[in-house]
């Protein structure tokens, strides 16, 4: 049974992880046997990461890099694979939310945020498929969250972005899973991460979103290591195409 949950062997490379979901993400990965590749544009975070993985015996690289610059990630996607060998699961987690009011959208917000959360999770993954393609074997894990079907106050920029993730989930698992390569997405609930600072900082809202959950209370990033590495494995195999809510049963309610 253990050998389903195995990564021994694949090469991760997990975007936004200098902190947060992302960073958290690699960690799981590295513990369950990958190789990982922590990208995020923070030299500092990546190192400590990196450093914390290597002293329980994992094997992991930093990669420094700004992913908004679309035209980059062709040679992104180079440099992961210089890292172990060829990308085997890419867990999209680099993402942006200002959580603007409706009359203080700008162009400039709108094509940060949809460019970010959206698009280079496809072009990123665009890149890595060909060699996943070659092994007939390949992750693709995207981060939705509560706004892929809910809406928030401030944020409908963030909330259109992570609703076009869930779409563009089974659009990538309708165009690759025949090739071996699976498509699924996570969503999160309320989870202490750089994006949530703000709510983390209102005592009474946290108060109340944890009462809108099944469970009772909001997450901790600890939570979100099964569903990682079970939709990074061979235990995942038929599945496909699914946004899973990892959020204390806060839909549920």
């Amino acid at each position: 049974m253990k050998s389903l949950f195995d990564l021994t062997g694949k090469v991760a490379l997990v975007t936004g992880a200098s902190s947060g979901i992302g960073q958290r993400q690699a960690l799981a990965l590295a513990q369950a046997g990958a190789s990982v590749v922590l990208l995020g544009r923070r030299k500092e975070q990546l190192n400590s990461a990196v450093a914390e993985i290597e002293a329980f015996g994992g094997k992991a690289a930093p990669l420094a890099v700004d992913l908004s610059d679309r035209e980059q990630l062709a040679e992104v996607a180079n440099l992961a694979a210089d890292q172990f060998g060829s990308v085997d699961i890419l867990i999209n987690a680099a993402g942006v939310n200002l959580r603007q009011p409706v009359e203080e959208i700008t162009l400039q917000s709108w094509d940060e945020t949809l460019n970010l959360n959206l698009a280079v999770p496809f072009f990123l993954a665009r890149e890595l498929v060909p060699a996943m393609q070659a092994k007939a074997w390949g992750r693709i894990i995207n981060i939705a969250s509560l706004q892929s079907s809910r809406a928030f106050a401030n944020g409908l920029v963030y909330g259109a972005s992570k609703g076009g993730i869930a779409q563009l989930t089974r659009a990538m698992a309708e165009a690759w899973s025949v090739k071996g390569i699976n498509s699924n997405a996570i969503a999160p609930g309320f989870f202490p991460t750089g994006l949530t600072a703000p709510v983390y900082q209102n005592p009474d809202m946290l108060d109340k979103l944890s009462k809108q959950t099944a469970i009772g209370r909001n997450g901790e990033l600890s939570d979100l290591d099964g569903i990682t590495v079970f939709l990074a494995s061979t235990a995942s195999n038929y599945i496909t195409g699914q946004i899973i809510h990892v959020d204390g049963g806060f839909t549920a309610k």
